[in-house]
């Protein structure tokens, strides 16, 4: 089928090493230069093609139209599904689709902004857990995946339910594998590294949520962080399938970096999104939640008389909670958090949160401020 690309900036945004990506994984094979600046390649029962190795040719966005020509007859496709698969040749891309819109693939924009939000959570959580792999990320904190990331491309929308199409840049391979092996995954450049822990981790994620109705859903949580499971991940996940009765999650592996793995896909359905969220509400709480103000009432003051430093437990809101909280504040702020109990007003006392044991605890605690005595004395959420 013969399809009407003519825009020549289209055309001169398909690489020479994606036409040479593409021509190897359809068989051909590179024989001879010709001339200065292409190549001869060969492929059984195909035609001869010449593929240019330069873009800063005249003709290039011509040549580059005749390829897709002979490219679409030898995969008897039609040009224009050509041009897309040549178009992402040299990215990895990861598709996520989200069912249960309308018919016609559509969702609210609310509900389409989240997904392509989370979506963004989803390979910032694989890629700070290219690293070291961790239960739960600071993500901001993390220089290399936050770089990463700002190069990760939205690709166009597609046919089919609501898909979020999303193009991670990878390096070109510089010399062929050996066909029979799979890399090391550190001998992979960061750019790889990301979107092979993506698909390890999200089948990690797929095997803890089955093994949660066994009752040892916890206990594969926590094998599965080695894989990269986080609260990070879980969250994204969970997000994703808020907004949709099920989200498919694929990846396909770009052509300029041959990778013996096929398309790797994973499914979560509405009924996953629970366990999902409890897995990472039970990562968070085993890790300090820097800079966090609380809004509360002191509940009880303890200080023996040689102490400088007293124990403060105030009733604050937690995760839509009245939850207790121990603080240990030196002379000054603990002097503030008496006069408020004194006037019975709330305070807002700031620290790092964390959970030890069974109970809630403030580190590095200071009361930001004591409300007037004029305010509602009522606990929130009481």
């Amino acid at each position: 089928m013969k399809a009407a690309i003519l825009d020549a900036l289209a055309l001169r945004a398909i690489s020479p090493s994606a036409l040479a990506g593409y021509a190897r994984s359809e068989g051909w094979t590179k024989v001879e230069p010709y001339g200065t600046y292409a190549d001869v390649y060969v492929a059984p029962g195909k035609p001869e093609i010449i593929l240019p190795r330069t873009d800063r040719l005249g003709d290039y966005s011509s040549t580059v139209a005749k390829l897709i020509g002979y490219f679409a007859e030898a995969t008897q496709q039609d040009e224009l599904a050509t041009y897309r698969d040549l178009s992402v040749a040299d990215r990895d891309v990861v598709r996520i689709r989200a069912y249960g819109g309308d018919d016609d693939g559509s969702v609210p924009i609310d509900a389409g902004v989240e997904i392509i939000t989370q979506a963004r959570q989803l390979m910032l959580a694989a890629a700070c857990a290219v690293g070291s792999p961790q239960s739960l990320y600071r993500a901001g904190a993390n220089r290399e995946a936050s770089d990463y990331l700002r190069r990760v491309k939205l690709g166009q929308t597609e046919h089919g339910s609501f898909v979020v199409t999303l193009l991670a840049p990878i390096p070109p391979q510089l010399q062929m594998p050996q066909a029979t092996l799979f890399p090391v995954f550190q001998d992979e450049p960061f750019e790889r590294q990301v979107t092979r822990r993506l698909v390890g981790s999200l089948d990690a994620l797929r095997g803890a949520v089955e093994h949660a109705s066994s009752g040892d859903g916890q206990g594969a949580f926590e094998k599965a962080v080695a894989e990269g499971v986080s609260a990070n991940l879980c969250e994204a996940v969970a997000g994703l399938v808020a907004h949709s009765a099920k989200i498919d999650i694929g990846v396909t592996w770009a052509r300029t970096r041959p990778t013996p793995m096929g398309l790797r896909r994973v499914t979560f359905s509405a009924r996953d999104a629970d366990i999902v969220t409890e897995a990472a509400r039970i990562f968070r709480s085993r890790h300090p939640r820097p800079d966090v103000e609380l809004l509360g009432f002191v509940h009880s003051l303890k200080r023996d008389e040689d102490d400088v430093d007293g124990l403060v437990t105030l009733k604050a809101v937690i995760d839509g909670r009245l939850q207790s909280v121990r603080a240990v504040l030196d002379q000054a702020n603990y002097s503030t958090a008496v006069h408020a109990n004194d006037r019975q007003v709330q305070v807002v006392v700031k620290g790092d949160l964390e959970r030890v044991g069974q109970r809630w605890q403030l580190t590095n605690a200071c009361v930001v401020s004591a409300e007037n005595e004029d305010e509602n004395p009522n606990v929130p959420g009481a």
